[in-house]
């Protein structure tokens, strides 16, 4: 079984869908009402809210063999002396806290089964320097970091934990992009094009059948630094 929140746009959505070929996959949504086709297998929560995020995994009746891939996320762009303190914030307690939530709700299941795969998507954005980004930067890299503990702890119940870097791709935060700012970054990746989010889904996929990936983060950036 697979879970993804942020399931009803992007990347996220991307991946509900590839995913639904092969295997039974939930999603949760914020504001992006899912596709119809696939809305009884969407749960409305909001990861800043502990409470929500339990009555969706108590709502799941077979909670074994699990995969979580973590794809919600917000942005906020701005200069940090310029920065609004509690837009700011937000991208801490969506990003980071939020992601926490779903994975502290999540590994009791998993421990008592004896397997796990939680992928998050974090971000070239935070290994780069990129003018605007320190609240989106910082979200990330705490994924980064979070990761590491969290391998360790959980590494002898069959549990792996890994983050996907992604660089830019033809769906999610790309499109909060302004054109002239698009041609830049094309000119800095090897081959001058966004990624095929094809990439994604095999690399995911890889992970899953992977027992001995944990702890790392995989870029997936075309070679763009």
């Amino acid at each position: 079984m697979i879970l993804i929140t942020g399931a009803s746009q992007g990347i996220g959505k991307y991946l509900f869908e590839n995913f639904s070929k092969t295997h039974e996959v939930f999603g949760t949504f914020t504001n992006t009402e899912p596709p119809i086709e696939f809305s009884e297998r969407f749960y409305k929560i909001d990861v800043r809210d502990y409470e929500s995020i339990q009555k969706w995994i108590n709502s799941i009746e077979n909670k074994s063999n699990i995969t979580l891939i973590n794809c919600v996320g917000v942005n906020y762009n701005s200069f940090a002396h310029k920065a609004n303190i509690e837009e700011w914030k937000n991208v801490i307690d969506v990003n980071l806290t939020g992601v926490f939530n779903v994975i502290h709700e999540i590994l009791p299941f998993m421990r008592q089964d004896q397997y796990g795969r939680i992928i998050n998507l974090s971000s070239v954005v935070s290994q780069m320097g990129v003018p605007g980004t320190s609240a989106y930067a910082a979200s990330k890299s705490g994924l980064n970091g979070m990761i590491k503990s969290l391998a360790k702890e959980n590494g002898s119940k069959g549990i792996t934990i890994n983050n996907l870097n992604l660089g830019y791709f033809n769906l999610g935060i790309i499109r909060e992009v302004p054109d002239t700012m698009k041609d830049e970054i094309k000119k800095s990746i090897p081959n001058h094009q966004f990624g095929d989010p094809e990439n994604i889904f095999n690399v995911i996929q890889s992970l899953i059948d992977s027992p001995y990936i944990n702890g790392t983060a995989i870029d997936i950036n075309g070679g763009i630094f």
